[in-house]
């Protein structure tokens, strides 16, 4: 088993920022798996940095990968993971996000067994950066808009005004967590609780 310390030698001598040595070495469950896949993305050449408060990794100036933790569990975040393979098929959307791909860990044992796949991951991550491919992003007519939805849309027009008049980006936050239930009263129970928001003009994260 690698120690915290066996971490921090492997990346002895690399370019490493300090606020990233804060953020793993304060408080959390998370230290040693954070401290390993620190390793793991400095052993592949990206630059460390510290944007939005979290450690992100570039390559010439462009994210790559960030480092995350969260309650349950650490994640490894790639920032156009939605364009890998995926060979593995171990990476997760969060929430609404077009282009992210978390893969989460909630140990460190977990890491060490995925280190090949996951520098592999890496690589292609920084293969498509230098690519210069996009994320092609979907717009919110892209998404089917779920009955529950259209319906309250219909018998209530100062709502259909309201919702028209929300940003793309977030028009389709609100479409994509009503239908994301399987049940139609789960969906209409969500509609029903964000109709005062959209009225008010504000997104679904408000």
């Amino acid at each position: 088993m690698h120690t915290q310390n066996s971490q921090r030698e492997r990346v002895r001598g690399l370019e490493m920022n300090p606020n990233v040595d804060q953020y793993i070495g304060s408080k959390s469950q998370w230290q040693q798996e954070l401290e390993c896949l620190r390793a793991i993305v400095l052993d592949c050449n990206l630059q460390e940095e510290f944007k939005w408060s979290t450690p992100v990794y570039t390559y010439q100036g462009k994210n790559i990968i960030g480092l995350g933790r969260f309650k349950n569990y650490c994640v490894l975040a790639f920032f156009k993971g939605a364009l890998l393979s995926d060979s593995e098929k171990l990476m997760v959307r969060p929430g609404t996000v077009q282009a992210a791909r978390f893969i989460r860990f909630t140990s460190i044992r977990d890491i060490i067994k995925k280190e090949p796949i996951l520098k592999a991951y890496i690589f292609e991550a920084i293969e498509v950066e230098k690519a210069g491919l996009k994320v092609p992003k979907k717009k919110a007519s892209d998404y089917p808009v779920p009955e529950e939805f259209q319906n309250k849309l219909d018998e209530v027009p100062a709502l259909k005004k309201a919702f028209n008049a929300l940003t793309p980006g977030r028009q389709r936050a609100y479409i994509i967590y009503f239908s994301a239930p399987k049940q139609s009263k789960t969906r209409s129970a969500r509609v029903e609780k964000c109709i005062r928001q959209i009225l008010s003009g504000k997104g679904l994260d408000y």
